[in-house]
């Protein structure tokens, strides 16, 4: 071989080791990644990397307004278009008085337009609220503000702002005056704070009227209630921190409404009939703010009336409505005024099954007379009455109005059981208009006049999207498609679909995550995830079928993870979830054990390997199957169980089981502790040591039934953690429960 041809060989090798090379370069850069916790759950530090992009915006009327780090941008609805409103650096000069201050604000995601009609921005520190007029490029109002306020309402038409100090509540006038509407609040005596355990829909304790000279506040007595005996650590010598819980069947607080009006310093309270109607939820104001509205339920919760109030002498003045069921009767929700007649209002009401509204003309009173609804209900008119909703499906929320065109905006799930999607709703035929695709989960916010909606949504093929609509005609223009962030990661393939409950009637959804790397010949441990208590659901046609992200870690590890929806949970119709009354547990396991069938018939599951793991309600459904099934569930992790009903809550347990004293069958049936002997597998129990909502007692009383049953269980508790974990130490949780079932199911 000569030197030309030895030269030409030693090329080809080389030529031959450059692509093998590159050829492995390449299948290296394809290498999909593996996520962390991190990743994938919201205390992870590289959660948001991974999170779909998104817009921020808030409304100015009807002008959409999008919010930004360094400005703010207003938004034409049919392009997109956006024109520069301020900068941040503007802001900031406005808010100091010159162009080279300190900065006051750091963002411009949380700024509000409170006046449609007037170019008004509303900023909020920890010191001072301002109001900025920001084409004349000056502060035009300040309010001192301090941290140790609380519970701050204020609201737009008279400056005021209501707040909390301690337990008394406060009015700060718009001109600086702190008047205090209490003196004598306590832990015993509380003032303008949520009541009866943000149950009934109540998530605050104040309520300003239309004009803003009249604020409408909650009063609880809960001096006969018991102290529940937290612990705080942190102190040299633990101390107690006294936790007012009323259990159920038990001595429950008292609540009254007063009316203050800041003009006068005078406080008038509703003339309420506490001893037959405790419950007092969902208060509006009427338009005109002469009068309070009130739904009014009695303890039992299966009588509720809604009364009309003069906002003036406290006296009751009329009984417009009442609806009464032989289980229960939940409002959640208040009135809705009619913009362009403040003599109608419309309400929510599941009297024929599912949740749907009607129309109240108040200006319209009649005598009364009994009639049935469905499943058992009654209900009575006061005032005229008309359905303007109805169906198989249900009305989610409403939006508000669209005056311009006499519609209601509604979120339903008419389209299908797992769907969300925006409607209009003409008042006076009822007709419905749907104003998105009809795909997917829908939210979002409806401009102050009603014209424009931002459309936030996803689906299992859509990752997000938000949409800037007119709900005149539905139609609008895309704000932001976002990418997969996911790409370039190894993603399980995600499923939805339906079995029968175990009534053979109902269609149950459910989602399935299987192993990353799926190979449908081998079999796979397998791991349900429960919840299935009412006012949630696990399931629906968002992006990924709403799968959690500890779901994908696990599927990342070689776990299969099901999740089903049983009946009990929220958004199928009153029916669906009332069938649990008073016996919780036991229709929801019957349902779960029918998706354990389904899995069971399928090739690639393990039936041997099976395990079961869920939070607060599905604390109690993971114990509770461990338990009841024993020779099925192998390993079980419960957070935050319930174990006793008779140990929670009054308004929540009594809705769903009686009292004790009325139901002792019932609360012995879901009494966990008297199932302890049954325990066969590996079930570890996680709290948090300061749990307000599933108290410790629920655990620690199933410890020692567990002992005394000679049974062992595992045991874990996050010291000065309550019912939910966050930041690392969710990342710390997931670990846990993640390493128990690898210990112990794979």
């Amino acid at each position: 071989m000569n030197v030309t041809e030895k030269t030409t060989v030693i090329m080809k090798k080389t030529n031959l080791l450059i692509v093998l090379s590159l050829f492995s370069l390449t299948l290296m850069g394809q290498e999909k990644k593996n996520f962390t916790l991190n990743d994938l759950l919201p205390g992870g530090n590289t959660f948001h990397t991974l999170y779909p992009q998104t817009v921020y915006t808030t409304w100015w009327g009807d002008q959409c307004v999008e919010t930004q780090t360094d400005a703010c941008y207003t938004v034409a609805p049919n392009t997109g278009k956006k024109d520069l409103l301020f900068t941040l650096e503007q802001l900031n000069g406005w808010a100091a008085g010159n162009e080279t201050a300190s900065k006051t604000v750091f963002h411009c995601y949380n700024l509000a337009f409170p006046y449609p009609d007037q170019p008004l921005v509303k900023i909020q520190t920890p010191k001072e609220a301002l109001l900025i007029d920001f084409k004349a490029g000056k502060t035009v109002w300040r309010q001192a503000l301090k941290p140790e306020m609380g519970h701050k309402d204020w609201n737009s038409a008279s400056r005021h702002l209501a707040f909390t100090l301690g337990d008394n509540l406060h009015v700060l006038t718009a001109d600086g005056k702190d008047l205090a509407v209490s003196n004598d609040g306590s832990n015993d005596l509380v003032y303008g704070k949520s009541v009866h355990r943000d149950e009934f829909g109540i998530s605050k304790g104040t309520f300003w009227s239309p004009d803003g000279r009249q604020l409408a506040f909650y009063r609880m007595d809960q001096s006969m209630v018991p102290d529940y005996p937290q612990v705080d650590i942190s102190t040299r010598i633990t101390t107690t921190l006294p936790c007012k819980y009323p259990m159920a069947g038990e001595k429950s607080h008292e609540v009254t409404v007063g009316v203050y009006t800041p003009e006068t310093q005078g406080t008038v309270w509703l003339k309420t009939e506490n001893d037959a109607y405790c419950y007092l939820t969902n208060l509006t104001w009427s338009p005109d703010g002469k009068h309070i509205y009130l739904f009014e339920l009695n303890r039992d919760q299966n009588d509720m009336r809604l009364a009309r109030y003069n906002a003036a002498t406290g006296e009751r003045e009329q009984v417009c409505y009442e609806e009464t069921h032989p289980k229960y009767v939940e409002p959640t929700t208040g009135l809705y005024f009619l913009p362009w007649d403040s003599r109608k209002a419309l309400f929510l009401s599941q009297r024929n099954g599912y949740n749907h509204l009607y129309l109240m003309d108040m200006a319209r009173t009649k005598s009364g007379e009994k009639k049935n609804g469905t499943g058992g209900a009654t209900y009575t008119e006061y005032t005229d009455v008309r359905q303007l909703t109805d169906g198989e499906w249900v009305v989610l929320n409403v939006a508000g109005f669209n005056p311009k065109e006499k519609a209601v905006i509604i979120r339903s799930n008419e389209c299908h059981p797992l769907q969300a999607d925006w409607n209009s709703v003409k008042i006076a035929s009822g007709k419905r208009k749907m104003l998105d695709g009809g795909e997917g989960v829908h939210n979002g916010l409806l401009s102050t006049g009603g014209t424009y909606l931002i459309d936030r949504y996803s689906s299992p093929k859509i990752t997000y999207k938000v949409d800037l609509l007119s709900t005149a005609t539905g139609k609008g223009c895309n704000l932001i498609t976002a990418n997969d962030p996911w790409i370039g990661f190894n993603v399980p393939e995600i499923t939805s679909g339906s079995i029968k409950a175990a009534d053979g009637q109902t269609d149950l959804f459910y989602r399935m995550v299987k192993p990353v790397n799926f190979d449908p010949t081998k079999k796979y441990p397998t791991v349900v995830y429960v919840y299935g208590g009412p006012h949630a659901h696990n399931v629906d046609a968002s992006r990924n079928y709403l799968a959690r992200g500890w779901e994908i870690y696990m599927a990342q590890k070689g776990y299969l993870i099901f999740v089903l929806d049983n009946r009990g949970s929220e958004h199928r119709g009153r029916d669906f979830e009332n069938v649990t009354f008073r016996h919780l547990g036991v229709e929801e396991m019957k349902d779960q054990m029918e998706g354990v069938k389904y899995l069971k018939s399928l090739p690639y599951v393990d039936g041997n390997r099976m395990g079961v793991h869920g939070w607060s309600f599905g604390g109690f459904m993971t114990t509770n199957l461990m338990l009841t099934y024993p020779d099925v569930f192998k390993v079980g992790v419960a957070g935050g169980p319930v174990i006793d009903w008779q140990y929670y809550e009054v308004m929540y347990g009594e809705r769903y089981m009686d009292t004790p004293q009325d139901n002792p069958e019932g609360y012995k049936g879901s009494n966990l502790r008297l199932k302890a002997g049954n325990m066969k597998g590996k079930l570890q129990i996680i709290i948090g040591n300061n749990d307000p909502i599933c108290v410790p007692q629920h655990t620690l009383s199933f410890l020692r039934a567990c002992i005394d049953a000679g049974k062992q269980v595992d045991f874990f508790t996050y010291p000065g953690g309550e019912h939910n974990m966050y930041g690392q130490d969710q990342i710390h949780l997931h670990e846990r429960i993640s390493q128990y079932f690898d210990d112990y199911l794979k």
